[in-house]
């Protein structure tokens, strides 16, 4: 890779650089040289190889940077000797190039690429990457090399992302270990910690502890997992925490973050809700937290695939064209939004549709619901059949017909 600048620098130095007939200065590359001519100035960069100075000299002398065949680290290593000569235009592009370009390399090389990318607080478009990249596949770039070595900054901005693709009681396990390597002296078992300890551990993690998501967490992980640390956690959070799960519908502390953005693919193909509500409906329909109005506040739960058979925009809205594409399927859920609104509507159906007869159908396991709108789980409806012999009617000139009486 060769480019020429042209904004900032000269363009015809090169001839210069190459004589060395006129010079008054001497900077001193690489590592112990043998330099002792007092007659000049004397710069030091220790950190950056002769190869590497001599490909940023013709930079500063002729606006050219070349690589040319030269292996991706070596970019790296420009970019770190750019940034300590403030060479801001290259260090700019070089770190575009490096994302742009060579992003597979960086993330085979992730550890390498991480301790460059912290050499300095201007390469804020490395660490970015860094930080994109152990969002996106956590598991991958913690097995690849010591996490605990991470600061404070770094393992910050990564737990407080809310796409970090990580099941929150790993996210928890880690900022232990991390906080357990910050702290050589304690074991693993908290149950032989003391009061000290405990207030040790807890301003070691006390920017973390706030990021963690712990209403996400399942019962037998807060029990198993949480429940031994309780001391680490101010004694009314620990209260709210514990009670959410003694009573789910006690209404929570407002400022509860809500569990992280994970990305599954073909949960689901919908215009009207997102992964929230999906993981709601599936929780109803498994019959687990039934009535509980705060189950939206646990982890996402997919058990099923929820399979696109009819859309409205895309089929049309006839109770025939319902019917040809939904009759005989059975494990149904209806989604409609209300017009000039936000909320939506819908219902799930265990049996099979079907319109051959105008009659009624029979289950207590089918019910409807009601959001106020996609992000809005507070003010969710959930209603069970109250009439079992008559929770489903089936027509030809009807859709889907929860009677739910």
């Amino acid at each position: 890779m060769s480019t020429q600048f042209f904004s900032k620098l000269s363009q015809n130095y090169i001839e210069l650089l190459k004589d060395d007939e006129y010079y008054d200065a001497t900077i001193e590359v690489g590592e112990d040289p043998n330099n002792s001519d007092n007659s000049f100035a004397h710069i030091k960069l220790p950190n950056i190889s002769s190869g590497i100075f001599q490909t940023i000299l013709e930079y500063i002398y002729g606006g050219i940077f070349s690589l040319d065949g030269q292996d991706t680290s070596d970019f790296l290593k420009a970019l770190f000797a750019a940034d300590i000569l403030h060479l801001q235009e290259l260090v700019d592009y070089l770190q575009k190039y490096l994302i742009e370009n060579k992003s597979e390399w960086l993330e085979q090389h992730f550890e390498f690429t991480r301790q460059i990318s912290l050499k300095s607080n201007n390469l804020l478009e490395l660490q970015e990457f860094c930080t994109n990249l152990m969002a996106q596949f956590p598991d991958k770039i913690f097995k690849s090399f010591d996490f605990t070595s991470l600061s404070e900054k770094s393992l910050t901005s990564l737990i407080k992302r809310d796409d970090l693709q990580m099941k929150e009681i790993e996210v928890w396990e880690y900022v232990l270990k991390w906080g357990l390597a910050q702290n050589p002296t304690l074991i693993m078992d908290p149950n032989t910690w003391s009061d000290d300890d405990f207030k040790s551990m807890e301003n070691t993690l006390q920017h973390f502890l706030p990021l963690i998501r712990f209403f996400s967490l399942s019962s037998a992980e807060f029990s198993q997992k949480v429940h031994p640390y309780k001391k680490l956690l101010k004694h009314q959070f620990y209260e709210e925490l514990l009670n959410s799960y003694l009573d789910p519908n006690r209404e929570p502390i407002d400022d509860i973050l809500l569990p992280r953005n994970i990305t599954v693919d073909n949960i689901i193909d919908s215009r009207i809700i997102n992964l929230n509500i999906a993981s709601i409906i599936s929780r109803w329909i498994d019959r687990t937290e039934l009535n509980y109005k705060f189950s939206h506040l646990r982890e996402l739960y997919f058990p099923y695939q929820f399979k696109l058979l009819f859309r409205g925009s895309r089929d049309g809205f006839t109770p025939s064209k319902f019917h040809e594409l939904c009759d005989g399927k059975s494990d149904t859920v209806t989604f409609v939004k209300v017009k000039d609104s936000e909320e939506i509507i819908g219902g799930y159906n265990l049996l099979r549709w079907g319109s051959s007869l105008r009659t009624y159908a029979k289950t207590k396991f089918s019910f409807i619901f009601s959001f106020k709108s996609k992000d809005n789980y507070k003010d969710m409806i959930f209603s069970n059949v109250k009439n079992p012999d008559k929770a489903i009617w089936f027509e030809d000139r009807a859709g889907p017909y929860l009677v739910m009486i």
